[in-house]
């Protein structure tokens, strides 16, 4: 017993519990309510359920693929952005195998907007534009009720 043993130091690495001793805490809402849901997948979902309902009409959007960034990329260096200028979507025609595709940037539009509702308008407005670009149509030959409010 001459070699009594030594406290334990507490290294570096991550907590196992909090300092109450009680461990950590779980999630604050279950997985299968909205509140779990973040923004970025409210978001997606907001653009899926555009694209579904283009898509009754529209059966070859089943051969574009859409998708959601955060924010649009600058394309050369020293590009800067304005109120004026940051896209809210664009398009990508099918080359090399690849198919077509859209591009919903998730920041600008939810910037621009201020409720769900006025979000899920704009988004829908963003994908019937860019899906007529892409088509070579008039929004409105997409989206009978585009522009309407």
């Amino acid at each position: 017993m001459d070699n009594p043993v030594p406290p334990r130091v507490a290294g570096p690495g991550p907590r196992r519990r909090d300092r109450h001793g009680r461990g950590m805490r779980g999630p604050i809402a279950p997985p299968q309510v909205p509140l779990a849901a973040s923004r970025a997948d409210a978001f997606a979902d907001l653009v899926q359920d555009s694209v579904e309902r283009l898509e009754r009409r529209w059966p070859q959007l089943a051969d574009i693929d859409f998708l959601v960034l955060e924010v649009p990329p600058l394309n050369g260096a020293g590009q800067t952005w304005n109120d004026e200028a940051v896209p809210l979507g664009g398009s990508i025609a099918a080359r090399e195998g690849r198919p077509a595709r859209v591009v919903v940037y998730r920041r600008p539009v939810e910037i621009r907007t201020k409720g769900r509702d006025e979000r899920a308008a704009l988004v829908h407005e963003v994908v019937v534009e860019q899906v007529a670009e892409l088509l070579g149509l008039t929004p409105e030959t997409v989206d009978p009720r585009y522009g309407e409010d």
